[in-house]
């Protein structure tokens, strides 16, 4: 499947790049290659925003047609902690920053596999307020695209909520 099709919040791996060589090595410097595994943050019916190691990258449609992917299955229920509903639950997988802005996460006690759960989102969607390890922090959208999460099951929401 060609990037463009591709869904948001998926996981993908890069199989094919189809463009020139000159291209191809300006990609490459991004840390787009052949086997990376990328995540796509959103998208327009022409545009999408691809999560790549710790960098956002914007495509239009002439790049994201000419990349092919495949699912990749070791991180597929791995989502953006931007695109978590309210209400929901989920542990932090990764995060996927700069130096500076990472450790100014995990600074705040966003560590991998710590439970969180989405409070609320600001009528524009930008901030929005998780609760973790017995406080409430809020973060920028933009942060929060940075950040993956793995929803949590149903019959474990209830521990988070009473403080442990």
């Amino acid at each position: 499947m060609i990037l463009l099709e591709a869904r948001i919040g998926l996981s993908y791996r890069v199989a094919s790049i189809h463009l020139p060589e000159d291209s191809q090595r300006h990609l490459s410097n991004l840390g787009l290659t052949v086997g990376s595994v990328i995540q796509l943050l959103s998208k327009t019916p022409t545009t999408a925003i691809v999560l790549v190691k710790s960098s956002r990258l914007a495509f239009d449609q002439s790049i994201l047609s000419q990349i092919d992917v495949v699912e990749d299955s070791w991180e597929q229920k791995s989502i953006p902690l931007s695109t978590l509903e309210v209400g929901q639950f989920a542990y932090i997988d990764g995060i996927f920053a700069a130096k500076e802005a990472k450790r100014r996460l995990m600074d705040m006690g966003l560590t991998r596999h710590t439970k969180i759960y989405l409070r609320k989102v600001a009528p524009l969607g930008d901030p929005l307020e998780i609760s973790l390890r017995g406080y409430e922090l809020t973060l920028r959208k933009s942060e929060a695209q940075l950040i993956s999460v793995i929803a949590a099951e149903k019959d474990e929401k209830e521990v988070v909520r009473n403080g442990n």
